[in-house]
């Protein structure tokens, strides 16, 4: 019992970090937006939180751990609405003696409202808040928890095979959570159109700079503390190995990743652009996140570098697509999630070609459905309420047409 109490009170240490995460987030989105769009992402972030949380305990948990018996896929076997502890939730018994039943849901709690936190900074500044909340509530409610049981909820994913090697890996959801948000930025953006002014005649990307770089820069510090409880706490108890070690290669991939982006962007660009050193660094933590446990400090630092190489590359190609992502969203979570699931099959202890093609196919699989999905949920808005403000909400600010107030009454500049 006591090794109980150790290993839960670790994890609900952990959920509060994750927790802390999304004020990360939603500093990060209104450091790199504009000024007069800060009341309508702070809006969305905290209808996120409050949502998910909601949603998860009304069917998400029950529907991502269907009954918790081996080989179920989530979808097929609903096991109703609302939790109520088993009866060996609050012993031993349960999940090894990790956690409690309770902080079990409370900690894949906070990773669910994850997902639609990535999509909402990729479509900051022009979409209907009705119809962001509306997607929210279905993307949260029905897309995560069923790739989460085909995966963590021991579904066919868990049980893919190819020649002798079973079982995709994804130790902490950098394609479960990171690119599952990902693929829903990607679709959104491109149903919902760039920003006014974004793209000129000629079609090069026009800078729209974010309007308080320092508060940018204190919700990726945010969010990097928070990983040590998004990865730490994937370990599933206070394991002093596993635990020490899957900090230490967390934290080791998200420094190369800045210092792979801000070298690689000078080599470019000729300047030291911060944002993108920001960006590298969550790049970094995004890569290492499916194989932290699997990576030596070596393999974390290579991870890292490539995903903040990889930022750059990824932000330079969506511009060219002339697709508008204020955030960066689409580089750090899709690309650099898809990167790190990859990297499981490259290095660490469970390299090897069958494993890389597991982990390919597990990406396909997770990622049509993402797509198809996010479609259905957005083209469907799009048809009826609509999903884009008018051009004069846009240009005067979402803050005041849609919330009736300003973030910063007593100093107002003028950002049209």
């Amino acid at each position: 019992m006591e090794l109980l109490t150790t290993n839960n009170v670790w994890m609900m240490i952990c959920a509060a970090l994750v927790f802390f995460m999304h004020l990360g987030f939603s500093l990060l989105e209104i450091g790199l937006t504009r000024q007069k769009n800060t009341i309508n992402i702070l809006f969305k972030n905290v209808f996120i939180i409050c949502t998910g949380l909601l949603l998860y305990y009304i069917g998400g948990f029950n529907l991502m751990y269907p009954g918790f018996e081996n080989g179920d896929i989530g979808f097929l076997k609903f096991a109703g609405f609302g939790i109520a502890s088993p009866k060996n939730g609050m012993t031993p018994e349960y999940a090894s003696g990790g956690y409690t039943w309770w902080t079990d849901f409370l900690f894949q709690g906070m990773f669910a409202a994850t997902a639609a936190t990535i999509v909402s900074g990729a479509v900051a500044e022009r979409i209907k808040l009705e119809a962001f909340m509306i997607f929210t509530i279905f993307y949260i409610g029905f897309t995560y928890p069923i790739v989460g049981s085909w995966q963590w909820g021991n579904g066919f994913l868990s049980t893919l095979k190819i020649g002798t090697t079973e079982g995709f890996y994804d130790f902490a959801g950098s394609t479960l959570v990171h690119s599952v948000g990902g693929w829903a930025a990607l679709v959104t953006i491109v149903i919902l159109g760039a920003r006014i002014g974004k793209f000129g005649s000629n079609g090069k990307p026009q800078a729209i700079p974010g309007h308080n770089i320092p508060i940018a820069a204190a919700g990726v510090l945010i969010l990097w503390l928070g990983w040590f409880g998004f990865n730490g706490g994937s370990v599933l108890s206070a394991d002093p190995t596993k635990t020490s070690l899957v900090l230490v290669t967390t934290c080791l991939s998200a420094a190369a990743g800045g210092v792979g982006a801000f070298l690689f962007s000078s080599i470019l660009y000729k300047n030291y652009d911060l944002t993108m050193f920001l960006n590298g660094i969550l790049g970094g933590l995004v890569g290492i996140t499916a194989g932290a446990d699997l990576m030596s400090p070596n393999e974390a630092v290579i991870i890292g570098l490539f995903a903040g190489m990889l930022i750059i590359l990824s932000v330079a190609f969506v511009d060219k697509l002339q697709l508008d992502d204020p955030v960066g969203a689409i580089a750090v979570h899709l690309i650099c999630g898809i990167w790190g699931t990859l990297a499981v099959g490259i290095f660490g202890e469970k390299a090897g070609v069958d494993q890389f093609l597991i982990q390919g196919l597990g990406i396909l699989i997770i990622g049509s459905f993402c797509i198809i999905t996010s479609f259905i949920i957005v083209f469907f808005l799009k048809k009826t309420i609509g999903i884009r403000v008018s051009e004069k909400e846009e240009i005067d600010g979402l803050d005041s047409h849609e919330h009736g107030m300003d973030a910063y009454p007593d100093f107002r500049i003028n950002q049209h």
